[in-house]
């Protein structure tokens, strides 16, 4: 079972919205965290520290096999 790290971005943008960023896919979670330590210093980032993630991925593998939903009023229910 072959996993990947995907390091992403979240920061909130006027309290209207939330602006994600793709960061990239790292081999190992040391090299995503090398590459967060070397971006949480660059305009932008510098003032949204806390905005980074780590997710473990297994490469061939469906994360989304339940179906796709949304979240109505705290419920989630399928999408019409």
């Amino acid at each position: 079972m072959e996993k990947v790290y995907l390091v992403q971005h979240v920061s909130d943008v006027n309290g209207e919205y939330e602006d994600v960023k793709l960061i990239g896919i790292f081999s190992s979670k040391a090299t995503a965290e090398q590459a967060i330590k070397g971006l949480k210093t660059k305009p932008g980032f510098e003032d949204a520290k806390n905005g980074f993630s780590i997710d473990e991925i297994e490469l061939d593998h469906v994360e989304w096999s339940e179906g796709y939903f949304i979240i109505d009023n705290g419920e989630p229910r399928p999408r019409s």
